[in-house]
């Protein structure tokens, strides 16, 4: 429950239960009654909303610390690059006592100097051990001298440190090795002559300390560089914003728990550090305050600190605490860490007005209770916070997983094989796709559109003969025999009265045409030259057909290429096979356009050995046109069907052994001189009728063959050839062919490395069930 929005009344009943801090044992000897001030599962509560755990129960004291090392384990495996893993951030300004508060809760020296001292993040773990004292320093590189990001990894500083003595000297040449990346890090471990220039102001690398002993409470927390207000001498004026833009990336996290140090000898209003926290806890839910160098605060001033503590000026979810550390001079003469627990709890107990404070708030003085209470919020929020940890570890995995299979596979140890497999593969899947697919979007699908466009354009160059003069306003009917032998018939036809032809004209030309002929004959260069004015418009739609074919498996080999190729090396391969394959397909292009071409010359001298259809359509558009030419209803009857007279007519006929059908009527009209003419007009209209339909065969299967089938015929061979893989350097130009990106060689590295990362947390988490 939130304490800040708890009335006064449940506030005082809550004060006379003992709180969880009072279950557990504390750090000092002396002990102080207990007060049960505030609620350590409050911030969990405020964290998560996930049900309890107990963990204040000392029974569960084993439990606890069973989540502070698994935390700590997980932190080891660098996952918390990659899940939000439970912390405490300690953060203040710049001499705020961030580094006294460091030493009461771990008992080692930090290093001390003028100035910013703090320039990288300190890991702590500290952890309760029957085993003898002992330090491991590490380092914790995330990222390079310039800030980029880089594999995870944790490297040993030195051998493990058995004398507290030791640790103050082992930091100083850590956080040095941590700012100056691209040195060895022996160079830091064993010399002592260094420059003290670095590469680098602030790092968001951090040393790690690993603290087990008898006596220690088990904790772990980050202490993170203090935010200053004006950049020092040596400074390019960016280390303002460097230490702020790091510090929020600790505490902008949910699961950041933050340990806020306020120095009481500077106004509170000017410490940048408690700005900051609320910035990123608005509600203090997850902040705990710690009020640092009490016996600095300014005569008179002591009311407006009291009131702070009390959480009633700045209120906090889980109160504010104080602090009393030793002097500088102090830890000079080498104070030992009992001896400076034992001073802290003598002046709260005898400086006023700290000592004359309520029994409730005697619980928010002095080191030993303040590491108590940051260890029960800790390992609580841990215990919370682990079933979605391994929600969130489980989903990452698979994430990145995923990644992985999406990435193109690693250069194979057999690059010619690997090249000869991969061509072979792509002649199979350009054999399948020119031969057909069912699917809608198809090579054959996508063609079929043009091909019916083609035959559309053909048919439309159809001769439009009339039989009559172009002085008269009759109109022709299109020819009923012609009506179901196209499914779209209407759009075939040329636009009505553009292109006719007139029986006069036709008849002028025949006659202008005779040379010795007998009268009632005409030279067969007419109907010649009626053809050859016809087919010599094929060529245009023929080659229209042939473009968009060509565009269309050129779009489509486009595609092909890329989905064989895309993802193999560095794109080197996929741009040499594209120019090859497309200079394939334009040999097939030239070799198509030729037998087009010649097609379309045979079309120029007219000529069929399908006499019946020839003959059989001659027949019915000299019928046709005769029964046009006639003055009277004849053809309007034949195409309207039959009348009684008519059936008479045919019937007659039939009892005489004459058989005859409706077409045949027109032929028993009285001879015209127009006829000739009509004859032409027949015989030109019928050869167009078996022309136009072989053409429309023939041009199809031609493109067909020679491009579309063609461009699969020898490209294995063609691309062995184009990449010149199988003469003496085919293994060097296949491996160079392989050769990846930097940036899927840096992806592939760095998704691995992360996958390694979470499998490694993942046996942690498994090590705990």
């Amino acid at each position: 429950m939130d304490l800040l929005n708890t009335p006064s009344s449940t506030r005082s009943r809550r004060s006379q239960t003992p709180s969880v801090s009072s279950m557990c044992t504390a750090e000092s000897s002396d002990s102080i009654p207990d007060t049960g001030a505030g609620s350590t599962t409050a911030i969990i509560d405020n964290l998560n909303d996930e049900a309890a755990v107990g963990l204040a129960d000392p029974s569960s004291t084993g439990s606890r610390r069973a989540m502070l090392q698994l935390i700590n384990r997980l932190r080891d495996t660098g996952v918390q690059t990659d899940i939000d893993l439970p912390m405490i951030a300690v953060i203040g300004n710049q001499s705020a006592g961030k580094s006294s508060l460091i030493e009461s809760i771990c008992g080692v020296t930090l290093p001390r100097s003028s100035g910013t001292c703090t320039r990288c993040p300190t890991e702590c773990k500290i952890s309760q051990s029957d085993s003898p004292w002992k330090c491991i320093v590490k380092l914790h590189f995330s990222t390079d001298s310039k800030g980029v990001p880089i594999p995870v990894k944790n490297v040993p500083f030195g051998a493990p440190i058995t004398s507290r003595s030791q640790v103050e000297d082992r930091i100083r040449r850590a956080q040095r090795a941590i700012l100056n990346p691209s040195k060895k890090l022996n160079t830091y471990l064993q010399e002592d002559d260094l420059p003290d220039d670095n590469e680098v102001s602030f790092s968001k690398n951090y040393v790690s300390l690993e603290i087990s002993g008898s006596g220690l409470t088990d904790l772990s927390f980050v202490d993170l560089p203090g935010l200053i207000a004006s950049a020092g001498r040596g400074s390019d004026g960016r280390d303002i914003e460097l230490v702020k833009s790091l510090v929020t990336s600790y505490i902008e996290k949910p699961s950041c728990v933050i340990l806020l140090t306020v120095a009481c000898e500077t106004d509170f209003e000017n410490q940048g550090a408690h700005t900051l926290a609320k910035e990123y806890d608005p509600d203090g839910k997850r902040t705990v305050g710690v009020l640092t160098k009490p016996d600095r605060i300014p005569p008179g001033d002591e009311p407006e600190w009291i009131k702070i503590l009390r959480n009633e000026t700045e209120p906090l979810v889980n109160n504010w605490y104080c602090v009393k550390q030793p002097s500088s001079q102090d830890v000079a003469r080498g104070i030992t860490y009992l001896e400076a627990r034992r001073r802290e709890n003598e002046w709260f107990a005898s400086t006023p007005p700290w000592s004359s404070l309520e029994p409730q708030y005697q619980r928010f003085l002095r080191t030993s209770y303040l590491t108590e209470r940051l260890s029960l919020i800790l390992s609580e929020l841990i215990a919370k916070r682990l079933p979605k940890i391994q929600e969130e570890l489980m989903n990452a995995i698979q994430g990145t997983q995923e990644k992985l299979q999406a990435l193109p596979k690693p250069p194979s140890s057999d690059p010619v094989g690997e090249v000869l497999q991969t061509l072979r593969n792509f002649e199979r899947d350009l054999e399948h796709r020119v031969e057909g697919t069912p699917e809608e979007d198809g090579l054959l699908q996508t063609i079929l559109p043009c091909q019916e466009a083609f035959k559309i354009s053909i048919r439309r160059t159809a001769p439009q003969f009339v039989p009559w003069e172009e002085t008269s306003a009759k109109e022709l009917p299109e020819p009923a025999f012609l009506s179901n032998e196209h499914e779209n018939h209407a759009a075939m036809v040329s636009d009505a009265g553009q292109n006719n032809i007139y029986v006069n004209d036709v008849l002028k030309r025949a006659q202008n045409a005779r040379t010795r002929e007998l009268p009632d004959n005409y030279p067969f260069v007419v109907q010649r030259a009626y053809i050859k004015e016809i087919t010599q418009k094929w060529s245009t739609p023929a080659m229209i057909f042939f473009e968009d074919v060509y565009a269309i498996l050129k779009d489509d080999l486009v595609n092909l290429v890329d989905a064989h190729f895309a993802h193999m090396g560095n794109g080197n391969a996929k741009r040499a096979i594209q120019m090859i394959v497309n200079d394939h397909l334009d040999e097939a292009a030239i070799r198509t356009k030729d037998r087009i071409q010649w097609l379309l010359e045979l079309e120029q001298n007219p000529t069929t050995l399908n006499t019946h259809y020839y003959a059989n359509y001659r027949d019915k558009f000299l019928a046709y046109y005769k029964a046009a030419l006639d003055d009277s209803d004849l053809l309007t009857k034949i195409q309207q069907g039959r009348s009684p007279t008519i059936n008479g007519i045919l019937s007659g006929l039939n009892d005489l052994g004459i058989s005859a059908t409706l077409t045949d009527l027109p032929k028993l009209l009285p001879a015209d001189p127009k006829d000739a003419a009509l004859t032409i007009m027949a015989s030109v209209r019928a050869y167009f009728q078996v022309a136009y339909k072989r053409f429309v065969d023939m041009v199809p299967m031609t493109i067909d063959h020679e491009i579309v089938l063609g461009i699969q015929k020898g490209i294995y061979r063609a691309l062995q050839e184009g990449l010149q893989i199988t003469g003496p350097e085919g293994q060097d130009r296949c491996k160079s062919m392989l050769e990846e990106r930097i940036g899927v060689v840096t992806l592939r590295q760095e998704t691995q490395d992360k996958m390694q990362r979470l499998q490694a947390a993942r046996q942690e988490l498994r090590r705990l069930m």
